[in-house]
């Protein structure tokens, strides 16, 4: 079951001069849906937030998608749902509109839960590069070409994820997911001021190192790097925590730091990993 709606109003469709389909000048958050209602809601709609201030999108209804989605998702007991803001509609051409107004979509879809997978998911390295561009790093921004591209480069079903570099060959990310590895008890993830996404799951990650005192660290990583690593694993909103088994021809192993992420993201209500 999927539901939408448009500026309030049931339905899936919008204006072809909307700037979010013309340009893709807007941000897009995916949301976890358990037992009827949101994770991380507020965490989603901070950042949505702070990428319209960053976007100069003056977008207000902050309040409104709260409600929507809310409503929405109680009427399914899991699944995704998605909040999309685009600047809105506007005349040809890459000038802001003189007055803008921004168009608002919510969306949910019933979907299970996906298991994480207690052999660990298989990774490869893609060879689209993923852009440096301080302006838009961190964001979840509307264009997504890069990724799709980078997706496209394999259909293996035995391939889970693949990992995308900078034009200086450091690991950022993975098409839909952030990364993560350990070696010698210190947790390392990409740095993101050029480029990535700063992850909802991400940030749990980050808050649940604090509280069990494992030191973290933000650097670039590179591909030699990362194949040291004693425990690799990945995040996103929607699948939690992916233990990596294998990069490329390498394999890993689980240990006990990503098992201790784990559980502290099970007390946050992420229960996808919590048999790890």
């Amino acid at each position: 079951m999927d539901s939408w709606l448009v500026n309030g109003v049931a339905g899936d469709t919008i204006k072809l001069d909307d700037r979010g389909f013309s340009y893709g000048d807007g941000l897009f958050e995916t949301i976890a849906v358990r037992n009827g209602a949101c994770r991380f809601l507020d965490n989603h709609l901070q950042r949505l937030e702070e990428g319209c201030s960053r976007l100069r999108i003056p977008f207000r209804e902050h309040g409104m998608l709260r409600t929507e989605v809310t409503q929405l998702a109680a009427a399914v007991a899991n699944g995704a749902a998605k909040l999309i803001v685009t600047r809105g509609r506007g005349p040809r051409g890459y000038r802001l509109p003189d007055v803008c107004m921004p168009t608002r979509i919510v969306g949910v879809q019933e979907t299970q839960p996906v298991a994480c997978p207690a052999a660990g998911v298989a990774l490869r390295y893609c060879e689209t590069p993923i852009t440096r561009n301080p302006a838009l790093a961190g964001l979840k921004t509307l264009n997504r070409l890069e990724q799709v591209l980078a997706r496209a480069e394999w259909s293996d079903t035995d391939i889970a994820e693949g990992l995308m570099l900078n034009d200086r060959q450091e690991v950022v990310c993975g098409t839909m997911t952030n990364v993560f590895f350990v070696r010698d008890g210190m947790l390392y993830t990409p740095q993101l001021s050029e480029s990535g996404v700063n992850g909802i799951m991400r940030q749990q990650v980050l808050a649940v190192a604090g509280e069990k005192g494992i030191d973290v660290r933000e650097v670039a990583v590179s591909k030699s790097e990362l194949s040291q690593a004693d425990e690799i694993f990945l995040t996103n909103a929607l699948i939690g925590l992916w233990p990596v088994s294998q990069l490329d021809c390498q394999s890993f192993g689980r240990g006990p730091t990503s098992a201790a992420i784990c559980a502290g993201l099970a007390a946050r209500g992420v229960t996808e990993c919590a048999a790890l």
